[in-house]
């Protein structure tokens, strides 16, 4: 048993460094794309058919069955059994970022599933105050300031970043199943496929709705969620240099000039002057939207409600040469592997 464990934790540590080291490897050779952030979307796009064609044929009918049969009570217990099992990656990653309230507080919401829920199959910690987080090591690197360096899309795997990377590795390790016997293992660990999947249905068909391009609506959804998850639900928005550019024009025209105001009206020397006008303050969420918002979400609609951006559409975005219009999902079949990786968003 002891010399299996220790073949397992070798074997994930080498896997590790190489998806890390092939990621960093590529990043720094390849010519930059249509995104700053996404320098190997050529092949990140390779890649995501694979994973997608896999998603089609392979996870998203196992989970349409597994839905329609499975009672919703006996799956949410499941779905609790597994997020508890790899708790340990929360309350580690916790503390790595100095969280230290949190993390003793994450400590006990496992420790008290972990008995009084009969090993995490009933959440009764909530009850108690203790809310569950989301932590891993993507996000720790990301507090200690690491770059996430470009998107990356792997085999299996899907959504992640040469940034990320890592924490495969780390959640595997922190994962109390990896101490478990193959025999026992293996039924739950395909049993926990099946219920990652399940739970991100809803997902995949709004996005099958919404979005005109899929590879892009994904790349986005996962750089923002990212994004959301480092700075804990209050990410900067000055960064955003596609909204800020907008924004920032509309702003300088609400004001008119003095030669607007004044053109074609004489001004009497005992009239009091005109008070100059201030624009209005605006809220981010009641600005045009980007070309980007807009091709993510071309109706109008759908894209008030994901959003809360109510305002006339833009144009099309123009899409880089080569770039598919097929409105498939994106592959789930990552999103089921590792904890905390693969997770699809939509703004609240």
């Amino acid at each position: 048993m002891k010399h299996s464990i220790e073949k397992r934790m070798q074997l994930v540590v080498c896997l590790s460094v190489l998806i890390w080291s092939t990621g960093c490897a590529t990043a720094q050779s390849a010519d930059v794309g249509t995104s700053d952030n996404d320098a190997l979307e050529s092949m990140n796009r390779q890649i995501y058919r694979v994973n997608d064609f896999l998603d089609q044929t392979v996870a998203e009918p196992i989970a349409d069955v597994y839905l329609e049969y499975m009672p919703k009570p006996i799956r949410n217990s499941i779905s609790n059994f597994l997020d508890n099992v790899s708790y340990p990656n929360v309350i580690l990653n916790a503390f790595l970022q100095g969280k230290g309230k949190q993390g003793l507080e994450d400590s006990g919401r496992f420790v008290v599933n972990s008995t009084f829920g009969f090993f995490g199959i009933w959440d009764v910690a909530t009850p108690l105050g203790l809310e569950a987080h989301d932590e891993d090591f993507g996000q720790t690197l990301g507090v200690w300031g690491v770059d996430e360096t470009t998107y990356l899309v792997l085999p299996l795997i899907g959504p992640n970043s040469v940034r990320d990377a890592p924490g495969l590795g780390i959640s595997t390790l922190t994962n109390l199943l990896f101490y478990v016997s193959n025999p026992v293992a293996v039924p739950i660990t395909v049993l926990g496929l099946v219920d990652r999947r399940a739970r991100v249905a809803d997902a995949v068909n709004f996005r099958d709705e919404a979005a005109v391009e899929p590879y892009l609506f994904t790349r986005e959804a996962y750089l923002q969620r990212r994004k959301f998850l480092i700075h804990d639900g209050n990410p900067p928005v000055e960064g955003d240099e596609f909204l800020d550019e907008i924004f920032d024009d509309l702003e300088t025209t609400d004001a008119p000039s003095p030669q607007e105001e004044t053109s074609g009206f004489p001004v009497s020397m005992n009239a009091s002057p005109t008070p100059p006008v201030t624009p209005t303050p605006r809220s981010r969420l009641n600005r045009r939207p980007s070309p980007r918002l807009s091709a993510l979400f071309p109706d109008d609609h759908r894209r008030r409600q994901a959003t809360g951006i109510d305002l006339p559409t833009d144009p099309p975005l123009s899409f880089p040469q080569g770039v598919s219009g097929n409105p498939r999902p994106f592959s789930f079949v990552p999103a089921f592997v590792c904890p905390g990786l693969g997770k699809f968003w939509i703004p609240d």
